[in-house]
């Protein structure tokens, strides 16, 4: 494809030569070049960018993947995208396959809702379109003001499971947490196999975090009225009548292991790998009940801290990942990571929109809970 009468430039606002691969394989695949750009960190470590050709009313696809550190990468991706809109883009896309923050999507305590905050930012700065891969809660979309195409990973993890695990016919998919069963249950509906849920005081899932912002506990009044203790000391009388109930603590049950996975092929999925202690944790179990092999497939592989070593040390047989996140490193440490390439729909997905083209095509056999 000719780059000067394509109508569209694609760009990476790395600093960091790691995190560019994933936009030159998304730029052979489209046959083009990588824009021309310079983004680098000031000695005052601001974040700087260099446009080295002109943009003027032309379709931008800006690729940013995220690396560990993720403001950096933030900021990068912002000043991009101020710039091509001040050098008069005509539509400025953002390809971010790993959206960050996006676990910060529910208000926790007295804490906010980042995800949010990200979301009218990128609008601020310019960006008309996203495409992202797996958001970590599919109602996320509904933070931004423009359009945003949730790809979707589990075709490539499927294809994995089917072409590189054998005797995949003899495994069970498994949610190591009730919140993963929906997505677990849509794997192993499509590959025709058995389900298992994990659940129990080993998991932390985020459902059993405190929702919205703590209120003062409820006491009862000496003299015959309950009330709620202010900070100062003094009573706020309810309505007449009206005794709050008391809240009972949660208690988790011991972990429990919902299905059969004794002499079988343990297939945990998810859709974020990032402290894998649960995961290690969930393998010892899985273990114990019987399982000979154990494969944990997820989309975005973080792996951050000391996961490769606890990895390569756990009863975790490999880690499948795909490259929305560079783990070049982690791979280096733990031979057990694998890693699944998902630049192919990342690359059609901006030709269609480019076109003008229908994307229904890339959700095909794509179920609601995956």
């Amino acid at each position: 494809m000719n780059v000067t009468k394509s109508g569209y430039r694609v760009f990476s606002a790395n600093s960091t030569a790691a995190c560019t691969e994933l936009a030159k394989k998304i730029t052979e695949r489209l046959g083009v070049e990588l824009g021309k750009s310079v983004v680098f960190q000031a000695s005052n470590r601001e974040t700087r960018v260099d446009v080295k050709e002109s943009v003027r009313g032309q379709t931008i696809f800006i690729i940013q993947t995220i690396p560990r550190d993720v403001n950096t990468a933030i900021m990068e991706l912002l000043v991009m995208a101020y710039a091509l809109k001040t050098s008069c883009a005509k539509n400025i896309i953002g390809v971010i396959p790993y959206f960050p923050y996006s676990k910060q999507c529910k208000m926790r305590k007295r804490g906010s809702i980042v995800c949010k905050l990200l979301a009218s930012m990128l609008a601020k700065a310019g960006l008309t379109h996203i495409i992202t891969m797996d958001l970590h809660q599919k109602e996320v979309q509904g933070f931004f003001s423009f359009p945003v195409d949730n790809l979707r990973a589990s075709p490539f993890l499927l294809q994995y499971i089917q072409e590189e695990i054998p005797d995949y016919r003899n495994a069970i998919i498994v949610a190591k947490s009730p919140s993963a069963a929906k997505r677990a249950q849509s794997y192993a509906e499509r590959l025709r196999l058995g389900l298992a849920v994990m659940h129990g005081e080993a998991q932390c899932a985020e459902s059993d975090m405190a929702d919205g912002r703590h209120s003062p506990p409820c006491v009862r009044n000496p003299t015959g009225h309950p009330g709620l203790e202010l900070p100062s000391g003094k009573q706020q009388a309810p309505f007449p009548g009206i005794e709050l109930p008391m809240m009972m603590a949660k208690e988790k049950p011991p972990i429990t292991v919902v299905g059969d996975v004794g002499g079988r092929i343990a297939i945990i999925v998810d859709d974020i790998i990032d402290d894998v202690e649960d995961f290690v944790a969930a393998a010892e179990i899985l273990k114990e009940r019987g399982a000979y092999k154990i494969y944990v497939m997820a989309t975005h592989g973080l792996l951050s801290a000391d996961a490769p070593r606890l990895i390569e040390e756990s009863a975790i047989d490999e880690v499948v990942v795909t490259n929305t996140v560079p783990h070049e490193v982690q791979k280096l440490q733990c031979p057990k990571i694998k890693t699944v390439d998902v630049s192919m729909i990342l690359a059609e997905a901006i030709r269609r929109i480019n076109n003008g083209e229908s994307m229904a095509y890339l959700f095909r056999n794509i179920t609601v809970d995956d």
